[in-house]
């Protein structure tokens, strides 16, 4: 998998939020885009997942037969785990992983996957009544067991406990091998995997 963008940028109405992105990412390693609150990571994480349209500028998913993926088919790509990514909350864990899965191939079958996640006894539970955590486990989940080349985490361990933060680092060692992995966040928590960043306020107009 290879992301490429060429001179990205998005606006809202006169107002630029960055201008001029081009890089080129690739399968097999993990990168962060950082800046301070309201600076336009988020936006840019969701103009790579396709949910956010860019104003100018080039943005090209490739597969790992070098070949270019229909923006209309990148969902099936994909897998995002983020604050604003809503659950279903009045299914239980057990049936929205079945849900979310019959979209998606799983990596491990959806007993495995909530044992692993530590919401075994939880999965017949409905979503509503899970605490913060436990709903940040199951996001996790469905993002990281997803068969995907690109995995995208919006500050992937909101929520989470000392022991939530320990499984979502297990996840990254265990489920990205050959992924292209980007990592929306400050917290170094979160991105000690990473061996690039992306400053967005070094393509904001001064």
């Amino acid at each position: 998998m290879k992301l490429t963008l060429q001179q990205v940028g998005k606006r809202y109405n006169h107002n630029w939020i960055f201008r001029h992105v081009s890089l080129t990412w690739q399968s097999g390693k993990h990168y962060a885009i950082k800046g301070p609150n309201g600076s336009g990571k988020s936006t840019l994480l969701q103009i790579i997942a396709g949910s956010v349209l860019h104003s100018e500028g080039h943005y090209e998913l490739v597969n790992h037969d070098s070949l270019s993926i229909d923006p209309q088919k990148q969902h099936r790509h994909l897998s995002l785990c983020a604050p604003y990514l809503e659950l279903i909350e009045e299914m239980t864990g057990m049936e929205f992983l079945r849900f979310h899965f019959s979209f998606k191939k799983p990596l491990k079958s959806f007993d495995e996957i909530l044992q692993q996640i530590g919401l075994a006894q939880a999965a017949d539970r409905q979503i509503r009544y899970y605490s913060s955590g436990m709903k940040q486990r199951l996001k996790l989940a469905q993002a990281f067991f997803s068969d995907t080349g690109l995995l995208l985490l919006d500050e992937p361990a909101t929520n989470l406990d000392e022991s939530g933060i320990a499984l979502y680092k297990s996840l990254l060692d265990e489920c990205t091998t050959n992924r292209l992995v980007i990592i929306c966040s400050n917290d170094p928590n979160e991105t000690t995997s990473c061996t690039d960043a992306l400053f967005i306020n070094d393509y904001q107009e001064k």
